[in-house]
């Protein structure tokens, strides 16, 4: 290995305190926890309080990376947070989290993916440390979903939920637990299937998720079986090589599908849609933290993190742990 490297060196989590299960669900709309936990593996979510803005989920999980890397803030180079739904439409959610940590110098802004947003992320992390424009990095998934759900809308209201997870990057030389590669792709033409009706510059409106589940679906194995085979091919590896997956978490069906597709057993993937929802750009950092704090992922793993979202965006990292 030659020339800088980005290696993770902490991992942090935050979810809301509040829990709201299928039951309470069907309490209040046309549906039933056997209906959701067949479709999707989901049988609760963590719904953001009324006041609790994402950059405050953001700052949390932030806080417990930079805890577990041993970091203090203002070391921080770089924060690069990914979130579809920002506090404002401006300024950027990142320059919030930069000032409640304290980071008065560096870089902070946003990116949008949608589910994607964290793999995208990553990428940009580790190319400003790539490049020398950065030494220790902050990036973070963050989302209050349930603020753009149609909660009459069964089909997709159920689906999500709200957190936020996070990690620092540092900059090594001759160390093999690194980010090896990144690998980002987009196809605008499928906008439509997911997306949200609303928006500053068409309605003036917020506006609500829409999503034609079953199309979504088809696309999402497909694209995530190929990208997943980039990776691997980009360094040389078979799947057998990869300790875990730690995907995107948006339905259950789709993390065993595209887990056969590969020939990778569920016991090699991190599952946490069954507590968490579809988290968006924070399902991977979540499920990750997940695995780090219940001891599955060592250090040495060859992990592969995976999503995909609208737009449609998707993309894949594969890191030695």
């Amino acid at each position: 290995m030659t020339g800088r490297r980005a290696q993770f060196r902490g991992v942090g989590a935050y979810l809301p305190e509040r829990v709201v299960t299928n039951d309470e669900l069907a309490a209040g709309m046309d549906t039933s926890d056997v209906w959701i936990r067949e479709r999707t593996g989901i049988r609760e979510r963590r719904i953001a309080a009324p006041g609790e803005k994402t950059s405050d989920l953001a700052l949390e999980a932030s806080r417990r990376a930079l805890a577990a890397a041993g970091k203090d803030a203002r070391e921080l180079d770089l924060i690069v947070l990914a979130t579809a739904t920002p506090d404002r439409t401006f300024p950027a959610t990142a320059t919030a989290v930069q000032a409640r940590l304290g980071m008065t110098e560096g870089i902070a802004f946003d990116v949008q993916a949608v589910c994607s947003g964290f793999i995208y992320a990553l990428a940009v992390a580790d190319n400003f440390i790539r490049a020398g424009q950065a030494r220790t990095a902050l990036v973070i998934g963050a989302e209050t979903f349930s603020r753009i759900l149609d909660w009459n809308e069964r089909e997709t209201s159920v689906l999500f939920g709200d957190g936020a997870g996070a990690v620092v990057l540092e900059a090594c030389e001759d160390d093999p637990r690194h980010l090896l590669s990144t690998h980002l792709h987009s196809d605008g033409r499928h906008g439509e299937l997911l997306y949200v009706d609303g928006g500053p510059s068409s309605t003036g409106t917020v506006g609500h998720l829409r999503m034609k589940g079953r199309e979504v679906f088809k696309h999402a194995v497909t694209n995530l079986a190929q990208v997943v085979e980039e990776a691997l091919t980009a360094n040389g590896l078979g799947p057998e090589a990869i300790d875990w997956i730690v995907p995107h978490q948006a339905n259950l069906r789709i993390l065993r599908a595209t887990g056969r597709k590969l020939g990778i057993g569920d016991d090699r993937v991190i599952v946490t849609v069954d507590r968490h929802a579809n988290t968006s750009a924070a399902s991977v950092p979540l499920a990750l933290a997940a695995g780090v704090e219940d001891g599955r992922i060592a250090k040495g793993d060859m992990l592969l993190l995976e999503a995909m979202g609208g737009g449609f965006t998707w993309g894949a990292a594969l890191a030695r742990w």
